[in-house]
Order: C-alpha cells, then structure tokens, then sequence
C-alpha cells in the first residue's frame, strides 16, 4: 500500500464511519474498483485497520467531550442525586444499545467473513442500506412509529430500555458489510420518535464503546504479528488523517440534522443507490 493510497483510505474511513453510507462497504468497494492490489482481509492489513478505527474513536470522544464528561462526573456523583441517576440512566441505555451487536457480531463473524472481501454483494448491500433510509425518511415524515410516545424533541434521557435495545438490535445490520451503522441506528433512532439531530448524537454516543470493542478485539488479533516500522508509520499517518476527518465530518452532521429534519437521510439514501448500482454495472462488465 502507497502512502497515497493510505491517505485516500483514512479519509474515507474518517468521512463514511460517521456519515450514514457504510465505511465497510466503501472499504470493500474502493479497492476493486480502482484496481488496487491488496486484500482488506490479508492479516498485513489489520494494524492499518487497527489505527484508522482508534483515529476515528479520538476523534468522536474530542468532539463529545462535553457530553462523556458530563455523564461521568454525573455518574460519580458530583452534580447531585438527580443528575446522578441521569447519568446512570444514559449508561444503562448505551449499554443496552451495544449489547445486541456485540452478541450477534460474535455469533456471526466467521459466517460473515466471506462477505468482507467480496465487492458484488457489497454493492448490492449498499443499495439495500440506501432503500432503508428511504423508506424510513418517509415512515418519519408520515408520522409512522414504533413507539407510542408522542413527546416533542425527545431527549435522549427520555429513551426507554425498550428503545435502546430497538436501536441497538438495527446496529446489527452494520455487520454486513454495505450496510452503515450510523444509518443504521439513526434509523432506529427516528422510528421511536427521535428527531434527526438527537437520533444522530445517541448514534455517535454508541458508536465510541463499539468501535472501541471492534479496536480491541482487532488488537488481540495482532498479539502473535511481527509489524514491520513502515507499517507502524503508515497506521500512524492514517490514524491522524482518519481522526482530523471524522472531527469535521461529525460537526457537519450534526449541524446538518439539526437544520434538515423533514427530508435529512434522503441525499445518502440516493448516493448509496447510485453508487451500488453503478458499482453492480462496473464490476459486472469488467468480469
């Protein structure tokens, strides 16, 4: 891998975890279709992998400081007894949302493996993953829920643990790849009630412990690897970039969502079409 290349990765990485048109599935398309010689599977790929994840991981919690501090200093008691129980009550939701993926990603990771390197179903995924937000962009704006609450501007405290787990088992769909996670569980998010912006802020609360597990769990892979110092060096540069990228593209987002709540997920939805499609048609006449 060139240090162009990497670049291109990191900033893709850094730009599509957050943005809701999959970073798996752009990962897995971008290779094939420029032709780029090397396999997102090949074991020499998972501390560049490693890196670019914790790049994106520094990057949600600087940009949420606020938010994480907030909860922590709540948590241990130093705002009071309400506040505390606030904190207390956000943790438990978080966990709740996390805990489908983490069971279903370890049940299903060696089934799914296959499909990680594989751009044909990919490409169709991520037009399945642009149908959803369509169709759920419209369940929204009809007024179409799975809860009964009817409250306005629902903060996120106001979740129950049924809409954690709801939310959390739509992160699920993330494990193909092709289908965005942050998509995935705004869309969750929308379909108990939530508007754009707080669907969004709960999503990029989620995505910190998993993709923080997903580091880890990569991380243990590499105990027994020999890394040479040119790929340490590459990890590096890619983790910065990666980081920078994903800062700017969460303050875009959520200042996006907070002025876009009638129509906000419908240009992904179109964009992961198109590139689905088109990436279908590509590869279908290049084989």
């Amino acid at each position: 891998m060139t240090l162009l290349q990497a670049i291109l990765i990191a900033i893709l990485q850094g730009a599509t975890e957050l943005f809701p048109v999959s970073s798996l599935g752009h990962a897995v398309l971008l290779p094939a279709l420029l032709h780029w010689p090397f396999d997102e599977g090949d074991p020499a790929f998972l501390p560049f992998l490693v890196m670019l994840h914790l790049g994106t991981s520094v990057a949600l919690f600087v940009f949420f400081w606020r938010d994480w501090a907030a909860i922590i200093t709540g948590a241990l008691g130093l705002h009071g007894r309400a506040y505390r129980l606030e904190s207390f009550r956000i943790l438990m939701l978080l966990a709740i949302a996390t805990l489908p993926a983490v069971i279903v990603g370890g049940l299903l990771e060696r089934a799914l493996k296959h499909l990680f390197g594989s751009p044909f179903p990919v490409a169709g995924l991520l037009v399945a993953n642009g149908l959803m937000l369509l169709i759920v962009e419209r369940l929204k704006s009809r007024g179409v829920t799975t809860t009964s609450t009817t409250q306005e501007d629902r903060p996120i405290a106001s979740l129950t643990s049924s809409d954690a787990l709801f939310i959390g088992t739509f992160q699920c769909l993330a494990l193909f790849p092709g289908m965005s996670r942050s998509g995935a569980t705004i869309a969750g998010g929308l379909l108990r009630g939530l508007h754009h912006d707080v669907a969004a802020r709960f999503s990029f609360l989620m995505a910190e412990p998993i993709i923080l597990a997903a580091t880890v769990h990569q991380t243990l892979k590499m105990r027994h690897m020999t890394i040479s110092h040119d790929q340490i060096h590459l990890a590096f540069v890619a983790a910065s970039v990666a980081g920078v990228t994903a800062l700017i593209s969460t303050a875009i987002l959520m200042r996006y969502f907070r002025n876009h709540d009638k129509w906000a997920l419908a240009p992904f939805a179109y964009y992961c079409i198109a590139l689905g499609l088109g990436s279908l048609v590509y590869l279908g006449s290049t084989h």
